[in-house]
C-alpha cells in the first residue's frame, strides 16, 4: 500500500512538483533570481525571494503545463505587485503559446487572502490582470483551479478561482469573497463571529461549496486524489459551458436572499443546490 501523502501539508514549490510529470518541472523566475516586492521591507517586512509565487512550466501526461502555486505561509497568499504580475504573465505566455499552436494546459493552485494591503493599488491592478489572462487562456485549453487550505481563497482571487475552466476543494478549503476577519470587521461579531470555526466552514466551506454546485470537484486531502481530479478534468478538455455563462440564474437567486435575517447552510443549499448534487 503506497503512502497516504496531504496535499495541504505540502509547501506551494512542493505542489507545483508533484502535478507535473516526473523531472518535467522548470521553475521560472525562482528564488534564485531575486525578484522580490519592493514595497514590503520599508514597511518592516522582510521580503520572500519568489514572493510568494511558484511559477513552473513542465509537462502532465506529456502534454506541456504550466503550474501556479501560491505559498499561503508567506502573507497569507496575498496578491502584491511582483507575484500577481508572475501569475498573469505565466497565464499569458501559456495563451501565447496556444495560438502559435503549442496546447499548454494550465493549473492554478490558489491559496490566498486576495489583495496584499502593504501594496494596495499594485497588487488590485494585478488581480485585474490574472482576471483577463484566465479568461483569454480558458478559450483554448482547461485552466484547473485547486484550492485546498488552510488559507482558503478570498478577496479578488476567489473571482479567478470561480472564473477557472473547473474548480477542485477539498472539505478543509474555504471559499469566498470576503474572509471571516473582514466580514467581522464590517458587520459585527453578532453577525459573523470570525472564530466560529464550524459555522464560517457551514457556509465557505469545501463541502458547503461542492453541494451548491460552486465547485466541481470535492477530493480528499490527498496528493494522490487531488491529482486525481485534476487529470480527469484536463482530459475532458474545455467545457461547453463555464460556471461564467449562468451569472444571470446566480443573481437571481442572490436576490432571494432575505439579507435582514442571517443566512444559514440550509438557506444556501436550499437556493443553489443544482440537481446533480442531490
Amino acid at each position: 500500500m503506497s503512502e497516504r501523502i496531504s496535499f495541504i501539508e505540502l509547501g506551494a514549490r512542493q505542489r507545483a512538483r508533484a502535478m507535473l510529470d516526473q523531472g518535467s518541472f522548470r521553475e521560472l523566475l525562482g528564488p534564485y533570481e531575486h525578484i522580490t516586492s519592493p514595497w514590503l521591507e520599508p514597511q518592516g517586512i522582510v521580503p520572500q525571494a519568489d514572493d510568494g509565487m511558484v511559477v513552473a512550466k513542465g509537462t502532465i501526461e506529456g502534454k506541456p503545463t504550466v503550474v501556479v502555486a501560491i505559498e499561503g505561509a508567506f502573507q497569507g497568499g496575498s496578491m502584491g505587485e511582483v507575484s500577481g504580475a508572475k501569475m498573469a504573465a505565466a497565464l499569458e505566455l501559456a495563451a501565447e503559446d496556444n495560438r502559435n499552436g503549442i496546447a499548454t494546459q494550465a493549473v492554478l493552485m490558489l491559496e490566498t487572502g486576495g489583495v496584499r494591503l502593504q501594496e494596495a493599488n499594485l497588487g488590485l491592478a494585478a488581480i485585474a490582470d490574472i482576471h483577463a489572462a484566465i479568461v483569454d487562456l480558458r478559450r483554448y485549453t482547461p485552466v484547473i483551479g485547486i484550492v485546498a487550505g488552510t488559507v482558503g481563497c478570498f478577496g479578488g482571487m476567489s473571482i479567478a478561482a470561480a472564473l477557472c475552466s473547473r474548480l477542485i476543494v477539498t472539505r478543509e478549503a474555504r471559499l469566498g469573497l470576503n474572509g471571516p476577519q473582514v466580514i467581522e470587521q464590517e458587520a459585527g461579531i453578532e453577525e459573523y463571529d470570525s472564530r466560529d470555526r464550524p459555522f464560517i466552514w457551514s457556509l465557505t466551506g469545501g463541502e458547503t461549496r461542492y453541494q451548491a454546485g460552486f465547485v466541481d470537484a470535492l477530493a480528499a486531502d490527498s496528493l494522490a486524489e487531488v491529482k486525481q481530479a485534476t487529470l480527469a478534468f484536463l482530459r475532458q478538455g474545455v467545457p461547453a459551458r463555464l460556471r461564467t455563462d449562468d451569472y444571470l440564474a446566480y443573481l437571481d437567486r442572490l436576490n432571494q436572499f432575505d439579507t435582514r435575517k442571517q443566512v444559514d447552510k440550509q438557506q444556501v443549499l436550499a437556493l443553489f443546490t443544482r440537481e446533480d448534487r442531490v
